[in-house]
């Protein structure tokens, strides 16, 4: 029986990605080097021990960078893009759901946990959740499994009594290391991407409600 979900954070409550990835693009076009969703699609869902962009486009253009300037403008444009940024559709519907169902509700997130509350409390989402886990209370991020495992026990639940929500194949692939259930919602930028396993692929969570997609987990257990 499913007792909790477990939702990420970037890329599925709110789409940093994309603009992460776009402003990235601009800086790389700004030395005449194009940066590429096969080389960028590393980190997501992750960190940038897997591909860091600054150590990749030094290695472009031969010599160091001033990285701090690059650090302000990819900043200035990235939060001028996140200004316009709202909850990805069905976010606020499964969370409502997922309370009138008596659900626990945690995140888990390869993000720092400022990153996380500060954009859940500009949206007003952060009352929902039960839990928060972040890249500051493990050692190692997705796809290690840990932030999963430290949610469900946080929640009070066994891996097998949740379900994650993800969109990256990183994440994906800790929810399910895990022992988690887990459905696939990829977004602009990941949707491209290879997965690995996973229980339900959708394209939004508008697609199907919670109540309905609990019910298919269940049923396919």
């Amino acid at each position: 029986m499913i007792r909790a979900v477990v939702f990420d954070f970037d890329g599925l409550i709110l789409d940093t990605e994309k603009n992460e990835f776009r402003s990235f693009q601009q800086i790389y076009r700004q030395f005449g080097f194009e940066l590429t969703l096969e080389r960028w699609s590393g980190c997501v869902g992750t960190d940038q021990s897997v591909f860091n962009p600054y150590d990749d486009l030094e290695r472009c253009i031969g010599k160091p960078l001033d990285r701090e300037a690059i650090r302000t403008s990819h900043r200035r444009q990235f939060d001028e893009w996140m200004e316009n940024e709202r909850p990805l559709p069905g976010v606020e519907t499964y969370l409502r759901e997922a309370k009138n169902l008596g659900l626990k509700i945690g995140l888990a997130s390869s993000s720092s946990r400022a990153w996380v509350t500060g954009y859940l409390q500009r949206h007003g989402l952060i009352d929902y959740f039960d839990c928060i886990r972040t890249r500051d209370d493990v050692e190692k991020v997705k796809p290690d499994p840990a932030l999963y495992r430290l949610a469900v026990q946080c929640l009070g639940v066994e891996p097998t009594e949740a379900v994650a929500f993800e969109d990256s194949p990183n994440g994906a692939l800790a929810a399910k290391r895990a022992g988690l259930y887990c459905v696939v919602v990829p977004n602009e930028v990941t949707a491209p991407l290879t997965f690995g396993e996973y229980d339900i692929r959708l394209r939004s969570l508008k697609d199907m409600p919670l109540s309905e997609l609990i019910e298919r987990l269940e049923k396919s257990a």
